[in-house]
């Protein structure tokens, strides 16, 4: 499978046509191989799978954050680069923050690409920080213990802990992040339609 998926292309189009994990269950943080038994990913599982097929068809496994204000959700994407450029696959439920085509020049226009659809259901512009990049195959090659983060049955809560504490950067000074103006009414209905629904539970 990972042989037929030869494109970041081809990537995101397999991460789309796999059911967003609500975690329905408790919070996970899958390895790419459960993310293929489940057939199920959130952004994070989405990113770090993605990431692993980059890698075997030759590009570094590369992930990076995209920090929320605290009203909000980071998102995190898997990033590679063709063309001198770089481009992101990502796993979303909804109609925005998704694919980027590797047209941008530096990983602080990709982070900024996403800027104006990252907004709430209240149409406020919640994108504050983004990561530096982290390359998972950091984790084969850890002091304390190699991490089997492609393969291994256990949650890899390793890797957002890590991304979580790099070095991120702000997107905003203080009078640009007052200065912002609410998304339309149009583009709030819009940011709210998904392709799938969170499973209802069951009735007792």
């Amino acid at each position: 499978m990972f042989n037929r998926l030869d494109t970041p292309s081809k990537i995101q189009d397999f991460l789309n046509s796999l059911k967003f994990n609500f975690e329905e269950n408790g919070q996970t943080c899958m390895s790419p191989r459960k993310v293929l038994r489940e057939k199920k990913a959130h952004c994070m599982e989405g990113a770090i799978f993605a990431a692993a097929i980059l890698e075997y068809h030759g590009h570094k496994p590369l992930i990076l954050d995209l920090r929320a204000a605290k009203r909000d959700f980071d998102h995190t994407v898997a990033v590679f680069k063709q063309f001198g450029c770089f481009g992101a696959v990502s796993k979303t439920n909804h109609a925005v923050l998704r694919y980027r085509e590797p047209i941008y020049k530096t990983i602080r226009e990709l982070a900024l690409s996403f800027f104006h659809e990252y907004f709430d259901d209240n149409g406020r512009k919640n994108l504050r920080e983004y990561s530096e990049l982290l390359d998972l195959s950091y984790f084969d090659h850890q002091k304390r213990g190699a991490v089997n983060w492609r393969t291994t049955e256990e949650d890899i809560w390793d890797i957002p802990f890590k991304l979580d504490n790099i070095k991120h950067h702000r997107i905003l000074s203080p009078a640009q992040e007052k200065n912002l103006r609410l998304a339309d009414a149009i583009e709030v209905r819009a940011g709210k339609l998904v392709e799938r629904r969170m499973p209802k539970k069951p009735s007792r």
